[in-house]
């Protein structure tokens, strides 16, 4: 790729971190053009592969997102429309034109001329601020405050207390039995097996058992837990968090069940780059408005008669289905429509 002359001075770019206002040196020679427009195009897995860029002047270019790409400032452009240091007639002349020593005497004899006007000082045009993320559906909820934070009761005692009465609660029971077991040994908040089989014993006593209060209780070990950027620990946190909203919106605690909802939606605040940003919201858009329900799976495991594999199958597609409704719903699929999908999943996986 080639650039304009030195006398604009340019650096690189990642291409993911362009902004409207930025000033890009498209292929070939000449100026750098300020970017009006930004689009991001995916590729057929729904990764960000391309950022299609339009200038001022009409310019386009496709950027592979992982580029760098060559930025500059704003042209410098005096009064007349001329870049600085080049005439109105082509000359590279200085102020003075053919007077001998460059200077024009006062009241020239030049014909129409105002030898007393004032030159105008160029004028540097900065680029236009970042564009914030826009996103169509839901909004995302501002983290809870510290009154919020406390609808959400402190645990009677230490984590592998509120494990082992869960299992009290409910002698004989293999599935909680075997993750009480490993449990009540010693929780380690840092763990990903540990906070997968909290979730679980969750799960497992709100879904199988009918106890939403031995449940909440196991899921607010979990829920209190910060997002540390390790998606894969998040992954059950977020579960949990899902979960209790669902349950406290049963119960009647409407204002509870808020509270797990922004804390569940607290990581997609983070990003604080504004192009970033707005490419996340996009996926994650792109994600509640077409989740995956496993249809395929469970019509499969119907028609082979394989009724534990559609019970898997049907789990999955609930906790799908918890989550989208602790993020409001989607422009597809609103807040009275999986409120019935949840009802019609948990009584096919209770049955």
């Amino acid at each position: 790729m080639t650039h304009s002359p030195a006398d604009q001075q340019y650096r690189e770019k990642q291409a993911g971190a362009l902004q409207i206002g930025d000033y890009l040196y498209l292929p070939g020679d000449g100026p750098a053009g300020e970017i009006t427009h930004i689009e991001l195009e995916h590729d057929d897995f729904g990764a960000p592969a391309l950022i299609l860029v339009t200038t001022l002047d009409g310019g386009k270019v496709r950027i592979a997102i992982g580029s760098s790409v060559p930025v500059g400032e704003a042209a410098v452009i005096p009064d007349g429309g001329t870049p600085d240091g080049v005439s109105s007639t082509g000359g590279d002349e200085p102020d003075g034109g053919d007077e001998p020593g460059g200077e024009q005497p006062d009241g020239g004899d030049e014909p129409g001329g105002d030898s007393h006007a004032e030159a105008v000082p160029a004028v540097v045009v900065p680029p236009l601020p970042p564009v914030a993320p826009t996103v169509s559906g839901p909004l995302v909820p501002s983290a809870p405050d510290p009154a919020q934070l406390a609808l959400i009761p402190e645990p009677t005692g230490s984590p592998e207390d509120v494990v082992a009465a869960a299992a009290e609660a409910h002698p004989g029971r293999n599935g909680v039995a075997v993750l009480s077991e490993r449990l009540v040994k010693g929780i380690n908040t840092k763990s990903g097996s540990c906070l997968r089989d909290l979730s679980d014993l969750a799960h497992d006593l709100f879904i199988e058992l009918r106890d939403p209060d031995h449940a909440l209780a196991v899921a607010d070990i979990l829920n209190v837990l910060p997002y540390d950027g390790n998606r894969d620990r998040w992954m059950s946190v977020e579960r949990s968090l899902a979960l209790s909203s669902f349950i406290c919106r049963e119960l009647g605690q409407t204002e509870r069940a808020e509270v797990y909802d922004q804390l569940l939606q607290a990581p997609d605040t983070l990003e604080t780059d504004p192009f970033k940003a707005r490419i996340a919201a996009k996926v994650r858009q792109r994600g509640l408005n077409e989740p995956n329900l496993y249809d395929k799976e469970i019509f499969r495991s119907i028609d082979n008669g394989n009724r534990d594999a559609e019970r898997e199958w049907r789990l999955l597609r609930l906790e799908t289905l918890l989550f989208l409704r602790s993020h409001g719903g989607s422009n597809t699929l609103g807040v009275g429509e999986l409120d019935h999908r949840i009802a019609n999943e948990l009584e096919a996986v209770r049955a």
